[in-house]
């Protein structure tokens, strides 16, 4: 694609590639454009991550964000960072991307990664927390979001077209209070739910306690009762903003599939919303659709289908459908 540009545009395209370069030549932007790859943090979070000043680190993302490598999004007394990425006909996409890409090789010194893995880890516990403490008001803070009537009837029509060969056995991970699992109990012969919240798991079972061909597991999807599993389904709802590493997440519930089998994945499109993290108990901010394909394909699954629809509050949710190989002869 080229970039030329009219005479009369020339000089603002100077400063664009300017502060663009700027922006990129200094050692300790190229390390927050590093640690906001997947995720989203506000100044202080930053500031305990890379061990710098507010003050300091202030100016470097005020001028980052003049370049157009990170955008900004204010939250109460909060403003989270993350990396803006130029559209294609934007001049100097490419060369931003470039910028981004080589940023992403760079590894963190071994203190600075240490810290962004204690803020995770405090992430990961506060949304622990807030599961333990929220249990009772699970609805009222999902409807926030997405509710599930806003898009039960775009999930079951993908479990009706469902491209299995068998209907054996069934996995939800996380599945809060329950209300898919009645419709899978009726579709497989067995329906596991897992979740690694006490609270949570207990809701799920009373919502299905009429159900017998459910059963309930504490753990996650690192839990060793999934090593020998072969499900013809998973089924991963509105879970990955809450779990401290989705790639991961993925990777193991792709492992306990049977060949052929499905991934069934909802999930927040990226958002800029951080209020969610405290009323909420999220983790992550969504995430782009380019990223959850990268990582399905990197746990050996191809998409079968894919749709979008809107939410309440300007959300934006993402359903995926992901197969696992057949085994050929």
């Amino acid at each position: 694609m080229s970039t030329n540009l009219p005479l009369d545009a020339a000089p603002d395209a100077q400063a664009v590639l300017a502060g663009l370069c700027k922006a990129a030549a200094d050692s300790l932007r190229l390390r927050v454009l590093r640690i906001l790859r997947h995720d989203a943090m506000d100044v202080s979070e930053l500031c305990t991550v890379l061990d710098v000043r507010q003050p300091a680190l202030s100016h470097h993302l005020k001028l980052m964000s003049a370049a157009g490598l990170l955008s900004s999004q204010r939250d109460g007394n909060h403003i989270f960072y993350r990396r803006r990425e130029f559209a294609g006909d934007e001049p100097f996409a490419a060369l931003q991307q470039s910028l981004l890409a080589a940023a992403d090789t760079l590894d963190l010194d071994d203190a600075e990664e240490a810290r962004r893995r204690d803020l995770q880890r405090q992430r990961e516990q506060n949304s622990r927390d807030f599961f333990t403490n929220n249990a009772a008001r699970f609805r009222e803070q999902q409807d926030l979001i997405a509710a599930p009537e806003r898009y039960a009837a775009a999930v079951n029509g993908l479990l009706d077209a469902l491209p299995v060969a068998t209907q054996s056995t069934a996995l939800e991970v996380g599945p809060g209070e329950g209300w898919l699992l009645p419709r899978l109990s009726a579709q497989f012969e067995r329906v596991i739910a897992l979740d690694n919240a006490p609270a949570m798991l207990e809701t799920a079972r009373s919502a299905a306690q009429k159900l017998s061909n459910v059963e309930f597991l504490l753990g996650d999807t690192s839990h060793s009762a999934l090593k020998s599993l072969k499900a013809d389904l998973i089924v991963i709802n509105m879970v990955l903003h809450h779990t401290p590493d989705p790639a991961a997440t993925l990777r193991e519930a792709a492992s306990a599939l049977a060949p052929g089998g499905a991934l069934l994945v909802t999930e927040l499109c990226e958002h800029r919303q951080g209020w969610t993290r405290e009323n909420c108990g999220d983790l992550w901010l969504g995430f782009a659709p380019e990223m959850i394909q990268d990582w399905a394909i990197s746990a050996g699954l191809q998409e079968l289908t894919g749709s979008y629809l809107g939410q309440r509050n300007g959300f934006k949710l993402q359903l995926r459908l992901f197969g696992a190989a057949k085994i050929t002869s």
